[in-house]
């Protein structure tokens, strides 16, 4: 996000190519933005977003009774932004530590939530010294980070070693599956190094002595994936891993699968800029809501600009006051939806649509309208 005095300045700009690798069908971009330029002071916060909360506590409190997680055990997030999930655990009285490199961020885990944390990135040097203090894990989460790391191999051998002997990492992270199916180009952003299959995971994971023993496939972020992990050997591999290896076999490696995504995002951006040019000619006020990472990339990629759109809600106030990267778009608070009553609300934040939509009755009420991009172009 830019403040206003930046609307003057160059942007930095980066390549945003999506390859291939046919050995072990790892799909990621080719350019690798420093972390410290994204991660250092971040403007996403976890606890904006009730689904967000609503779905950590359900995955803590599952954990809690199935590891059988007390007072001595230990919990442990990678990634783990304003203390979101580890809270569930604290109030349970379980030990928790979050390693988070964002130091804002960081500081209110720690200061609202009681949620020990420390500021740094995470990997194997870092393991190896919460090991050799005696931080071990009973379970690690890391939830939507894995896609954002460079050093994978360094991550996920720190995993390893900092778990116990009979503990389980729990990975969240957005499917490649349901990106192709769901046409979610905008999930491709330089925060996403990576977009992962299973078939990558389990490669990836087993390098570094750790077996993936179950996985689900999750409605979250348009469709995610969310792998348990052990030590090779010590607990049995469900089912769910086999069938789902066995399904991607049929398109992991298929080029022409990958193709045709390229060609189904082209459609889409013909249809959404269609729809909004149409609208701008009826005279039709089009704002948007929802200052993501994702919504940049539809944007930008698209060339959806000052021209069609007025202006961008979004219920962050770290967001608010700001503008928009590319687009320099200002952002306000949603409320300004129902004191302003535009007539559509472009909602880039897709991924999240019951729950903005339930918290927007009254401008729906009134007559808004939200224009939904994905997977087709559709007003709700």
């Amino acid at each position: 996000m830019l403040a206003e005095a930046d609307l003057s300045k160059p942007e930095k700009k980066w390549p945003l190519d999506l390859v291939r690798c046919e050995d072990c069908s790892l799909v990621q971009i080719t350019e690798t933005v420093p972390p410290e330029s994204l991660f250092s002071d971040y403007a996403y916060f976890s606890s904006f977003s009730d689904t967000m909360v609503a779905h950590a506590k359900t995955v803590a409190m599952r954990l809690i009774e199935e590891r059988e997680l007390d007072q001595n055990s230990l919990a442990i997030e990678v990634a783990s932004n304003d203390g979101y999930l580890l809270q569930w655990y604290h109030q349970a009285g379980i030990p928790v530590l979050g390693i988070e490199p964002a130091k804002n961020i960081a500081e209110v885990a720690i200061r609202d939530r009681g949620v020990d944390t420390i500021s740094e990135f995470f990997g194997s040097e870092i393991a190896t010294r919460l090991a050799g203090e005696g931080k071990q894990a009973d379970v690690i989460h890391a939830n939507n980070v894995l896609a954002h790391v460079a050093d994978l191999n360094g991550v996920v051998a720190g995993f390893a070693t900092l778990l116990k002997e009979h503990g389980r990492v729990i990975v969240e992270a957005p499917y490649l599956g349901a990106l192709i199916d769901h046409a979610e180009f905008d999930t491709i952003y330089h925060e996403h190094l990576c977009y992962f299959s299973l078939t990558a995971l389990t490669q990836l994971f087993a390098k570094h002595g750790l077996e993936i023993v179950n996985v689900e496939q999750l409605a979250i972020h348009g469709g995610s994936l969310r792998i348990f992990a052990a030590h090779a050997g010590t607990a049995k591999v469900e089912t769910a891993v086999n069938d789902l290896l066995a399904e991607e076999a049929g398109w992991v490696f298929d080029e022409s699968h990958h193709v045709q995504f390229a060609r189904r995002v082209e459609t889409l951006r013909k249809s959404l800029v269609e729809c909004l040019s149409t609208l701008k000619n009826e005279g039709k006020r089009i704002v948007v809501y929802g200052a993501s990472a994702k919504g940049s990339t539809l944007l930008n990629y698209f060339g959806i600009g000052r021209d069609l759109i007025d202006y961008v809600v979004d219920r962050s106030t770290v967001k608010q006051g700001r503008y928009t990267p590319g687009t320099h778009l200002a952002i306000h608070a949603p409320e300004r939806l129902v004191v302003d009553q535009p007539d559509y609300c472009l909602l880039l934040t897709w991924n999240f649509s019951e729950e903005i939509m339930k918290q927007q009755q009254l401008y729906r009420e009134r007559g808004g309208k939200f224009i939904i991009p994905i997977p087709e172009v559709h007003v709700a």
